[in-house]
């Protein structure tokens, strides 16, 4: 006799094995398929994961509620940030002034999904298949190239930008004193996000420059890629040592026109990069994923009880919620992107003064900060 699922999850990245664990801790049952596609940064078992997430507050509290946050060695807390213009422009944030112990938290991401793969293991309620499962309501969390939402027909409007983003890892001359930085120049936008816990000197890299430009630096040897990092990074870190290999991809601003609806597999949402993408400047993509789970979590959870997990009303709700949300998010860190890689001389001049304004700013610089953090009331953070 065939199994019977509440749910069935298409995708068992971060994001769906994620909300597989809340939903099962909620008695529901839980089909958790892996897909056949692999992502560009994690394709070959000889190529070490080099993936490194910026997570929120919010996004902290949704793996906690699973006991799946890495320790203090996979999740650097970061007390600082600094962003430095083309043009003299300066923006700082720092923890202690929002009132906080972390600005946000850079995870390890093979760290990570090697926890919640464990949890999953133990998790009776969730089956990995490798086929879809009949369940009244299906996830799709496959990633922005996901193979289901394309069979379906859902349509998704997508802005490419005139970027692609280079990632890496590389060892630093001086230790990142847990601080985030971030270089605008010229169009490119550079971030260093410090690993490995307190004392560490080892940075995750994503560079995000012209396609031109990314061939040419994907094609140095590794000490002359390192010396265009240190040119570019202002030498802050001093001397870097490139540690594995690189990884690029173009970017995006993509969201799906419709995040929930039925046909003839039954009930299904989108979730995660499969309902949206945006540009990684701020950081928000896999909080945006997280965020999605923790609404959907609790729609389903919070439902009457004579309501199936495929009720139509449901799945409208947790869609509403959470394009009204992205409209936010994204449309700001789209905006970003435009006003940030623009290399007109007046637009270079404005912005520059924008950022020292907006370092002045005072209550909107805190509220801004509050927000990119996930605060929800209580901005006070753990260790």
């Amino acid at each position: 006799m065939a199994k019977t699922f509440d749910i069935c999850i298409r995708g068992a990245g971060i994001v769906g094995r994620t909300l597989a664990l809340h939903l099962a801790a909620k008695q529901l049952r839980v089909a958790l398929m892996v897909p056949t596609p692999t992502t560009p940064l994690a394709d070959s078992a000889a190529s070490p994961d080099i993936r490194a997430y910026a997570l929120n507050r919010a996004s902290r509290d949704v793996l906690e509620a699973v006991r799946c946050w890495p320790d203090t060695q996979h999740a650097t807390p970061v007390v600082a940030m600094q962003v430095v213009g083309d043009d003299g422009g300066q923006v700082g944030f720092s923890a202690a002034e929002q009132g906080c112990a972390a600005l946000n938290w850079i995870v390890d991401v093979p760290a990570l999904e090697e926890q919640l793969a464990q949890a999953v293991r133990f998790q009776p309620l969730i089956e990995m298949v490798s086929v879809p499962a009949t369940a009244a309501l299906t996830v799709v969390c496959e990633g922005k190239a996901s193979a289901t939402r394309e069979e379906w027909g859902v349509q998704t409007d997508v802005t490419p930008y005139p970027q692609w983003a280079i990632a890496c890892r590389v060892r630093t001359a001086l230790p990142h004193a847990q601080t985030a930085r971030q270089w605008f120049n010229q169009g490119d936008i550079l971030a260093f996000l410090p690993l490995e816990g307190e004392s560490g000197n080892l940075c995750a890299v994503v560079w995000s420059v012209t396609p031109e430009r990314a061939q040419e630096l994907l094609g140095l040897p590794q000490t002359e890629f390192c010396v265009a990092l240190e040119e570019a990074s202002h030498r802050a870190l001093g001397a870097l040592e490139l540690e594995g290999e690189r990884a690029s991809w173009p970017l995006q601003h993509a969201v799906a026109q419709r995040w929930s609806g039925s046909g003839l597999q039954g009930a299904w949402v989108l979730a995660g990069d499969a309902a949206h993408t945006v540009h990684p400047l701020a950081g928000q993509g896999l909080n945006l994923g997280l965020a999605d789970v923790a609404e959907l979590v609790r729609v389903l959870t919070t439902r009457p009880y004579w309501r199936s997990v495929g009720d139509p009303k449901l799945l409208r709700q947790y869609e509403r919620a959470r394009k009204a949300d992205f409209a936010m998010m994204g449309q700001a860190n789209d905006a970003l992107q435009q006003v940030l890689t623009r290399a007109h001389p007046a637009l270079q001049a404005l912005r520059n003064w924008g950022m020292n304004r907006f370092n002045q700013s005072g209550p909107i610089k805190h509220w801004v900060a509050s927000r990119a953090m996930g605060a929800t009331g209580n901005t006070r953070s753990q260790d």
